[in-house]
């Protein structure tokens, strides 16, 4: 691999793609790897204009009810409101869902601190939560982001604590002599031991432990100790008086752990196909180092392996990856945020909705033949030199249920889609000194991580039009390698 392979690689696994001026740069992975700890040496919280929400209507439950309204103001249940405010409801929770959406959106692909987002991104799959109340979602995300660096044990009991995470696995509900076990399973089971190590005893016990967690009406954690079980515990084969932090402090004890936790870094981070020969020194280092996490992605993009081939343009890109890798290394992006939300809908993936508490899949489950053909016609829809018509299946499950068909279609090609130009002036001085026969494969060495196939570098030579100038030329060719297969790939 070349230098700017090796980097390029970085910065995709290390962030949302290069840009660029990354790709002309003429840095070592050494020194891009220290930018990147450098840049995301602080936490920036994302906020949404329609941060401040209160999930019941406000005494005037007018349609068109502001989402900053006067917090304090007395609210009506959600059994008192009619049709049309249940209506209004759900359409402010969505656009507060959709504002938060693509700010975040945004900041992959603008922000310098681009390790941080993706541990951000990372950890909002690993402990996925999905629940009406958008200042609670975007609480909980403030929390990951501030923590995605630090030491493990502080981010799992910051976001056992969150509100949203607490509601989601019903452990508002979770009270003396009626233990609810939801929150004490996941803990266990997604979050840290992985599935195996523990008996069905000890989720009962930590149940009981967790007794009491709850939060307030201003969207704070709370301990109600009248709610707690204050018997002793067995867990984990220790017997004592234990509360949820106890359970947290003794999980993240196990080595199964820090296996558990690297494991899942390395299928994200390097390749899905886990590697006990690279991962079982990183865990037991990750495990000395009281759970690290800015040492272990450290160790991580130093190792000689992290580069190796099998490792290069072998992970398909996730939706939000593809999503903001076109608009970091193209430019490319809807003059309608939404539509960006719309895109994430249709293929699989949309941010603050994860499917389950598992969290999306990943791997080949994101590819099937409807959503690779959607994947493939993206960028041209993008560079407005391709029409398509989608409509989204009806979701139970989304902000906004039943939507009649007209609002869950998006068609390109309209006159005002064809109107707004399309800036490719970032692409167009990576090849600005480069003689136009050697730019096909200039641009293919920028734009793909996958080596480039000689039929489609043939089919790249021939795509640009008789009698069109360098950019036009510049815009097919940009739009050749963007649908090609080899872009799905990272």
């Amino acid at each position: 691999m070349t230098t700017q392979q090796q980097v390029q690689h970085l910065l995709w696994r290390a962030g949302f793609g290069p840009r660029p001026q990354d790709a002309t740069a003429g840095l070592t992975p050494r020194k891009v790897l220290r930018q990147l700890l450098r840049d995301s040496a602080d936490a920036t919280p994302l906020d949404s204009p329609q941060m401040r929400y209160r999930e019941e209507l406000a005494t005037n439950p007018a349609p068109t009810m502001d989402l900053k309204q006067d917090p304090q103001a007395p609210a009506l249940k959600r059994g008192e409101l009619t049709a049309e405010q249940r209506k209004a409801q759900n359409r402010q929770i969505r656009d507060a869902f959709y504002a938060m959406n693509t700010g975040w959106l945004q900041r992959m692909a603008t922000s310098p601190a681009q390790l941080r987002e993706k541990l951000t991104f990372f950890w909002h799959g690993h402990f996925a939560c999905r629940v009406r109340r958008p200042d609670a979602a975007l609480q909980l995300n403030n929390t990951i982001r501030r923590l995605a660096l630090g030491k493990f044990p502080d981010l799992l009991l910051a976001v056992a604590k969150e509100p949203a995470m607490l509601q989601f696995l019903n452990n508002q509900q979770n009270r003396k002599q009626r233990p609810n076990e939801n929150f004490a399973r996941e803990v266990m089971e997604l979050f840290t031991l992985g599935r195996g190590p523990y008996t069905e005893q000890d989720v009962k016990e930590a149940a009981r432990a967790f007794t009491g967690w709850g939060y307030d009406a201003q969207g704070q954690y709370q301990f109600r100790p009248r709610q707690h079980d204050e018997g002793p515990k067995t867990f984990l084969g220790q017997t004592g008086n234990f509360g949820g932090e106890d359970i947290l402090r003794m999980l993240t004890e196990r080595r199964e752990t820090a296996l558990f936790l690297t494991t899942k870094l390395y299928r994200f981070f390097v390749n899905e196909q886990p590697n006990p020969q690279h991962i079982k020194p990183l865990a037991e280092a990750f495990y000395q180092s009281g759970y690290d996490v800015q040492d272990l992605m450290e160790r991580l993009f130093s190792a000689d392996w992290f580069y190796d081939a099998r490792n290069v343009g072998t992970r398909i890109k996730s939706p939000v990856e593809l999503l903001v890798g076109l608009q970091r290394q193209a430019g490319l992006a809807p003059a309608d945020g939404q539509k960006l939300v719309f895109w994430q809908k249709a293929l699989g993936q949309t941010l603050f909705q994860p499917p389950n508490v598992a969290g999306w899949p990943g791997g080949r489950s994101w590819i099937d033949s409807s959503s690779l053909l959607l994947r493939l016609q993206l960028p041209q829809v993008l560079l407005k030199q391709a029409e398509v018509s989608v409509a989204l299946k009806e979701d139970e499950n989304d902000l906004a249920p039943q939507l009649p068909r007209a609002e869950r279609l998006l068609r390109t090609g309209r006159k005002e889609d064809k109107d707004a130009p399309v800036s490719l002036a970032t692409v167009a001085a990576l090849v600005q000194k480069v003689p136009a026969d050697q730019q096909p494969e200039t641009l293919a060495r920028f734009l793909l991580q996958a080596p480039l196939r000689s039929e489609n570098l043939a089919l790249l030579r021939q795509s640009a039009p008789a009698g069109g100038g360098p950019q036009q030329a510049l815009r097919q060719q940009v739009g050749v390698l963007l649908s090609l297969p080899e872009y799905q790939l990272m």
